[in-house]
């Protein structure tokens, strides 16, 4: 049996109420996100259940797509999130995996792909 472990987060970043800088959906934090390694990304509500699972190759330029994309899986759904997990897993199948794990054993609400507990 495979045992796998859901990694610990390496940034969290939080929505602001009155963010004083720019910013995206209360985000402003974004700069504590790396442009160039690729992981994990994770959406949270304020009741911290989990809407959104994703992957990228470069972290902070896919996380800021998803606020301003208009084909998101989650575009209908912004303003709910309200906090920001980024783990960075430099291996692209271990994204892949990671990616699914959580999806299925988190149950989150906003993923389509992937899904096998429905």
């Amino acid at each position: 049996m495979i045992n796998i472990t859901i990694p610990t987060p390496d940034v969290t970043i939080l929505k602001q109420e009155n963010p004083q800088l720019s910013h995206i959906y209360g985000f402003t934090d974004f700069h504590l996100i790396s442009r160039e390694v690729g992981g994990i990304f994770m959406f949270y509500n304020a009741k911290d259940e989990l809407l959104f699972v994703g992957k990228a190759r470069k972290l902070r330029p896919r996380i800021k797509k998803h606020f301003e994309d208009t084909v998101s899986p989650i575009k209908e759904h912004r303003e709910e999130v309200t906090k920001i997990e980024v783990c960075v897993v430099e291996d692209a199948v271990h994204r892949e995996i990671y990616e699914t794990y959580i999806i299925n054993a988190l149950q989150a609400k906003y993923n389509v792909d992937k899904v096998f507990y429905k």
